[in-house]
């Protein structure tokens, strides 16, 4: 027959002890042995230094120690109880935190489309979202403080030590421009027929906007004016005031009087979008992941998804 081991075992038997009144139906009812009932009991009594019952003719009864420890072992029981089940909620899906970061124009439809997905399939999980440049969510995951985060990582950087990538999709990059402008309309546009344009942009350091690679490879827009907020740029390219780059992912927030049009891929390569997680992912984020892949591949065969210019 199986014995009880460790502290809680302890507690354990002892409880039972304390409930049937004897080492022979505390035995029964734990499957246990009666003489392994015996040995814990008296290992019990050894730690806390004190007999904790009286043994009688018949049966045995709680001593003033085994009173006063019966409330104790009794909250260490639920405890313990209460533990074990959250435990399980995490590994059924039933209950837990998860943490998500992304960056900004992933929120506009891939999170938040996988993040309702996974409230109706999982309810009793918490979800939090934090928005930053990829570069943090990867510290974060890496010290421990995130769950998942979306993230587009710059190609030179290094993924942090602990930290996996999941490719989600290849982004393209978009213009927005006037309705009325002379592209809008066509499928594609070289950066060579827009040299002349004024451009939108967030950061008077392009090297730190959507224009890094370009800037890079030689291309330096013509700058109309700073614009932090997202939301202004597009007013601003609506009053034709001039025209922004746009992700594809943030594609359909854009209002209505502006036109998109994706920049050829051979002039602005487009952007690795990935989930990244830690080695070992919760379940809550393994879930989550499996949402964003089932989440990415239906934004790129939607129609608002422009497809490769270089295919036919």
């Amino acid at each position: 027959m199986p014995t009880p081991h460790g502290q809680t075992g302890l507690y354990e038997v002892f409880l039972a002890v304390a409930r049937e009144g004897s080492f022979t139906a505390a035995a029964r009812t734990l499957g246990y042995t009666q003489s392994a009932v015996s040995r814990q009991v008296q290992t019990l009594e050894d730690e806390v230094g004190a007999e904790l019952f009286e043994r009688l003719p018949r049966g045995v009864r709680l001593t003033e120690p085994g009173r006063v420890l019966l409330p104790h072992a009794e909250a260490v029981r639920d405890r313990l109880a209460a533990a074990r089940a959250e435990l399980e909620a995490l590994r059924t899906l039933d209950g837990g935190l998860l943490r998500v970061g992304s960056f900004s124009s992933a929120n506009a439809a891939l999170v938040p489309r996988a993040q309702a997905e996974f409230r109706r399939r999982h309810p009793g999980i918490a979800v939090t979202r934090t928005e930053g440049p990829s570069v943090k969510h990867l510290g974060l995951l890496a010290a421990g403080e995130e769950d998942l985060a979306v993230v587009s990582p710059a190609v030179p950087v290094a993924t942090p030590e602990g930290v996996t990538l999941h490719h989600l999709l290849d982004e393209p990059m978009l213009v927005a421009l006037p309705r009325d402008h002379a592209q809008s309309g066509r499928r594609a546009v070289r950066l060579a027929e827009l040299a002349d344009e004024e451009w939108i942009v967030g950061n008077e350091r392009l090297g730190d906007t959507l224009f890094r690679p370009v800037v890079a490879a030689g291309f330096t827009p013509r700058t109309a004016l700073v614009v932090h907020d997202w939301l202004a740029k597009l007013g601003a390219v609506a009053a034709g005031l001039g025209i922004t780059l746009v992700p594809a992912l943030a594609a359909a927030a854009v209002r209505r009087d502006v036109s998109l049009v994706t920049v050829h891929p051979d002039d602005m390569p487009y952007r690795r979008v990935c989930a990244a997680t830690p080695h070992t992912p919760t379940h809550a984020a393994r879930a989550f992941l499996g949402l964003l892949r089932e989440t990415a591949a239906e934004l790129r065969g939607s129609r608002g998804f422009p497809r490769d210019p270089r295919r036919p």
